[in-house]
This record gives C-alpha cells, sequence and structure tokens, in this order.
C-alpha cells in the first residue's frame, strides 16, 4: 500500500462517520511532514450549513491547529473530487497538493466538470492526483445514494 493509499483510507473512514450521520460520505485528511495536521467529514446537514464540506471543516481544524490559514507544504486527501467552493477555499489556504479518490462529474473541478487549476485567474497552482481508493470511495457513495432511492 503507498503512502497515499494510506492517508486516503483514514479519509474513507471519516466518510464512513460522515454516512452514519446521515451525511454524504465524504471524509478529508490534511498532511503535512508526514503527520496529520486534522481529519473531517461531511457536515451540512448536521450543522445547518451549506459550507460546511469535510474540505472546509478540514481547512478550519488545521488553521486552528497550526495556528495559521496558510497551509504551505500541507498534501489534502478527500474521498471525492472537491467543488468549485473547497478548491477555491484550498488556494486560499495554499494547499500544496491535492489527492482525491472518486470522480464527481456533477460538481468535480479538477477535470469532472472543468479543471480550475489550468485557469489563469488562481494565482496558486495546486499539485492534484486523482483516482487512489477510487473504486472504495466511489462505493461508498453509491451505498448511501442507493439506500436513500430505497426509502
Amino acid at each position: 500500500m503507498t503512502k497515499d493509499e494510506q492517508w486516503m483510507q483514514i479519509a474513507i473512514e471519516e466518510a464512513k462517520l460522515a454516512m452514519k450521520k446521515n451525511e454524504i460520505p465524504v471524509g478529508s485528511v490534511l498532511v503535512k511532514d508526514e503527520k496529520i495536521i486534522a481529519q473531517a467529514h461531511n457536515q451540512p446537514i448536521g450543522n445547518n450549513d451549506p459550507t460546511a464540506h469535510a474540505e472546509i471543516q478540514l481547512l478550519r481544524k488545521a488553521g486552528k491547529q497550526l495556528e495559521n490559514y496558510r497551509l504551505v507544504g500541507s498534501t489534502l486527501y478527500v474521498t471525492l473530487e472537491p467543488c468549485a467552493m473547497c478548491f477555491g477555499a484550498m488556494v486560499h489556504a495554499r494547499v500544496e497538493r491535492i489527492v482525491f479518490g472518486a470522480l464527481d462529474p456533477k460538481t468535480g473541478v479538477c477535470g469532472s466538470c472543468i479543471d480550475f487549476n489550468r485557469e489563469s485567474f488562481f494565482n496558486h497552482k495546486i499539485s492534484i492526483t486523482e483516482g487512489v481508493l477510487d473504486k472504495e470511495c466511489s462505493d461508498l457513495l453509491r451505498l448511501f445514494f442507493a439506500s436513500k432511492r430505497d426509502k
């Protein structure tokens, strides 16, 4: 198992926590210098907060942990391709690298719908790795939405 897969496995555990709370199962982990800085999962429903995506929750925790809103040199692992809001926050935080599992053909901005990283209006570029443990990440989402359709 690669380092990326090891960190993504922790993000998957966070996604499972979200699913137990009836939230869309997305989990994330922020790593810097081979150490976990923070981990989080989706909580928009429980928090009544449309911005409470896993990545935003993570960035908030990491900023407090490091006492800095800049997360230079960090890698953000997330089970689902980031949306526009989350990607923008990662740019502002100066995240160095994004590693994600499942593609998001509806709102993904790291290549699925659009590739924000190629746009000239961002002053920071992020290294992106896609598809790490994508089957496991996708399976969680499929299971969650299938259970919603069954009800």
